[in-house]
């Protein structure tokens, strides 16, 4: 017999921007999803067929319980949680996904790359069968910061510096093609196993990006090359003025890598055919949804 404990998906971090997306999709499959939450508030706004479980990751107690009777557990918190979800799990979990982030490459000392490390190494170890994905730069929901930031300069200024004029590679994903493969990650029989890169189509140039958004906004914008100490006096000069976005030096630094990833595991595990950068960019500025390319689950919800 089944009990209110039960549930065929938990999503731990459903209310947030990329959890209510994948708890959508998986209340449309007719799933029982429980929906892990720190806002009992905010869990009651996600589809009146989910199943509230008020839990903190940091209560190793309260999540072990929100956990209780789930076959499958989908995280969308950060990976530093990791190794409290792994610990969490009930015996009967069939299958655990972890979001983590291409940010586990870089060459940089990086302590949220070094908790992606730990967390796919965990997974890795913990004998459960599951799938760590690591999303690129993620633009599209609402509240993100990357697409927003660059908006925010282009209403501003026409000229954008970027470091050695805007040359590194950087492969954007939709927020709605991230979760259309947690879904998939979480129900696909040929998930499981080694981490997969989810990434957009193409790697493009920094600079290229930065006009994709201007474009995608009406607008035009000349790109200069401008040298990485000037770029980290002008962040400087940024917090301290109103209506300016607010840039790191670490993200600064982080501009001079390359970011470009083969994404045939995601197309083969987890079936997943990612919309192009003009096409998210369209719909993100236009406010219309676009639907999601995903061969193997035809009926999921469109975006």
């Amino acid at each position: 017999m089944v009990t209110d404990r039960h549930s065929d998906v938990a999503v731990v971090g459903a209310s947030g921007r990329l959890g209510r997306r994948v708890v959508a999709r998986l209340a449309a499959r007719g799933l029982r999803v429980a929906v892990v939450g720190r806002s009992a508030e905010r869990l009651a706004s996600l589809p009146s067929a989910a199943l509230p479980r008020l839990a903190d990751c940091r209560d190793a107690g309260a999540l072990g319980e929100a956990l209780a009777g789930a076959r499958r557990v989908v995280s969308c918190v950060h990976a530093r949680f990791a190794p409290a979800i792994l610990a969490a799990l009930p015996p009967e979990t069939e299958r655990v996904v972890l979001v983590g982030s291409t940010r586990r490459f870089t060459r940089f000392t990086d302590r949220p790359a070094e908790e992606v490390r730990a967390a796919e190494t965990l997974l890795h170890n913990a004998g459960r069968a599951g799938v760590i994905l690591h999303p690129t730069m993620i633009y599209g929901a609402d509240g993100e910061n990357n697409v927003r930031r660059v908006a925010a300069l282009v209403r501003r200024f026409p000229f954008i510096p970027l470091p050695r004029g805007g040359g590194s590679l950087i492969q954007p994903i939709h927020v709605e093609d991230v979760a259309a493969c947690i879904e998939a990650a979480a129900l696909d029989a040929a998930a499981p196993g080694p981490a997969i890169v989810i990434a957009g189509p193409q790697a493009v140039r920094l600079a290229d990006f930065v006009r994709a958004v201007a474009a995608a906004m009406g607008r035009q914008v000349v790109v200069l090359s401008a040298p990485v100490a000037l770029l980290y006096a002008a962040a400087w000069i940024m917090r301290l003025l109103p209506g300016l976005p607010r840039i790191r030096g670490d993200e600064i630094r982080r501009l001079l890598e390359d970011k470009a990833f083969a994404i045939d595991d995601m197309r083969l595990r987890l079936g997943v055919e990612p919309r192009p950068l003009a096409v998210g960019l369209a719909a993100m500025f236009s406010e219309k949804a676009m639907p999601c390319r995903h061969r193997s689950h035809r009926e999921a919800p469109p975006c």
